[in-house]
């Protein structure tokens, strides 16, 4: 528990000062059933040494496993100075600028990072970051609704290579607000979405369409096309991109003759490393156009009375900044340490240090993906380009393979059925940067062991 410094004599005092009989009588409002009852299956608490002992234990289970599954969570290698930096006093006790003009240097950094997002995006404004991939999408669709006048619908298109978990987080946050989300089919045998399949939607009312760029498959989508679709049809587009890819891959902001209007995703990426299930933060990006529709901080560079550069908060449309009624939400938030995280990783890698990153995962993905290709019992998915994932279909259950796969070390990647039932006994497979000649072959080796063991 945190350090709490009020006596009960502090208590008492300031209950009798606002006429309460007991803190519970503050809640009063709230009905019973409601109300939190107490922790009957928590157990007491352990020493520190107990604590430890426990959390060792725990980590050395996660210890061992070489890991090539992606579906939104990668590994990449992050230099040993990126947080050797980041965790530095002064930059994980001052990361959240609350009173803004004191912090200089964080603000600077934020704006820096800023500067890097927009550069990676083609866009013209970024903001300081949001939760994570999935809300930064649901923010973006809100502003989607709020700035495209010409639609009166409360609808946007998703392309069924969105992301499965970004899309059942979307439907949670703006289905509340009456806003659908309507999905378009994939093709199963090229995993992208084919232009026909736009037809049913042609001349409907929707205020955007959403285009992940890979698709959460690993392929890349006809982006010029489907962009230059949607702005005929009246419609924003929204890009949901790895910022890795953009190293290599056409930003968002050149795509099709004008160029995406918005782009999310997730920060992780960029020197955070997995960490069982965290941290992450989202990035969202658009065109000057929507920037006061952006959700969150922006954080300005001007000059003070002796010409001297200043960084401070701008176009704060959060309802900590203003009145609630007038804000662009209430969930964002500047997730700082980890946009700091990023801002040194990119900083130390520069453009050719990123971009040599993303080659080395397409060239590493295509290795293994001709090699698995020989394998008996092993079919390749889709036919089109990819960046660091793919998919394979195995013969007997990849449920079971997979699993016999983690034995042996290797956690083999992420079963596809679970999000497309269309797609049995297929599986995602991701490589990065961190893979070398005998990881490859330790892949195949596993695979091919697993296929045996389970028709066996």
């Amino acid at each position: 528990m945190p350090f709490i410094p009020h006596t009960e004599a502090d208590v008492a005092r300031m209950l009798e000062t606002i006429g309460a009989a007991s803190i519970d009588d503050l809640f009063d409002e709230i009905p019973a059933h409601l109300r939190c009852k107490e922790l009957t299956n928590v157990e007491t608490g352990k020493s520190e040494m107990e604590m430890l002992r426990l959390m060792s234990e725990r980590a050395e289970q996660d210890a061992g496993a070489m890991c090539f599954i992606g579906a939104g969570a990668y590994e990449h290698h992050v230099p040993s100075a990126v947080w050797d930096v980041a965790t530095r006093g002064e930059f994980m006790t001052a990361y959240t600028p609350y009173q803004a003009e004191a912090s200089q240097g964080t603000l600077q950094l934020i704006y820096e990072f800023q500067s890097m997002m927009t550069a990676l995006t083609g866009l013209d404004v970024s903001n300081a970051s949001l939760y994570d991939g999935a809300s930064g999408l649901a923010e973006a669709i809100l502003m989607a609704i709020r700035a495209n006048r010409k639609s009166k619908s409360n609808r946007v298109l998703a392309l069924g290579t969105v992301s499965p978990l970004y899309r059942k987080a979307c439907k949670a946050i703006v289905g509340n607000q009456d806003i659908e989300l309507v999905e378009v089919d994939v093709n199963d045998a090229t995993l992208t979405t084919d232009l026909s399949a736009l037809d049913p939607y042609q001349g409907e009312d929707y205020a955007a369409l959403v285009i992940s760029q890979p698709g959460f498959m690993g392929t890349l989508e006809d982006v010029n096309a489907l962009t230059d679709w949607a702005h005929a049809q009246g419609m924003l587009v929204i890009a949901v991109v790895n910022p890795t890819s953009l190293a290599i891959l056409e930003a968002p902001g050149l795509w099709g003759a004008r160029g995406a209007d918005i782009a999310v995703g997730d920060g992780q990426p960029l020197g955070i490393p997995l960490s069982s299930g965290g941290p992450y933060y989202g990035f969202i990006c658009c065109k000057k156009a929507l920037v006061r529709q952006m959700p969150g901080r922006i954080i300005g560079r001007t000059v003070d009375l002796e010409g001297k550069p200043g960084y401070t908060l701008t176009l704060q449309a959060r309802e900590q900044h203003i009145r609630r009624a007038k804000a662009t939400s209430n969930i964002c938030t500047n997730q700082g340490l980890a946009v700091t995280a990023s801002t040194i990783y990119m900083s130390l890698l520069g453009p050719q240090g990123l971009a040599n990153v993303a080659e080395a995962c397409a060239a590493n993905a295509r290795a293994l993906q001709q090699q698995l290709a020989a394998l008996d019992g092993v079919k390749l998915v889709g036919c089109g380009d990819i960046f660091h994932e793919f998919v394979i279909e195995t013969r007997p259950s990849a449920a079971l393979v997979l699993e016999h796969m983690e034995k042996q070390g290797i956690l083999g990647g992420w079963l596809l059925e679970k999000d497309y039932p269309t797609l049995k006994n297929t599986i995602l497979v991701c490589v990065t940067e961190t893979k070398m000649a005998q990881d490859l072959s330790l892949y195949v080796q596993a695979l091919k062991t697993s296929i045996a063991e389970v028709e066996g």
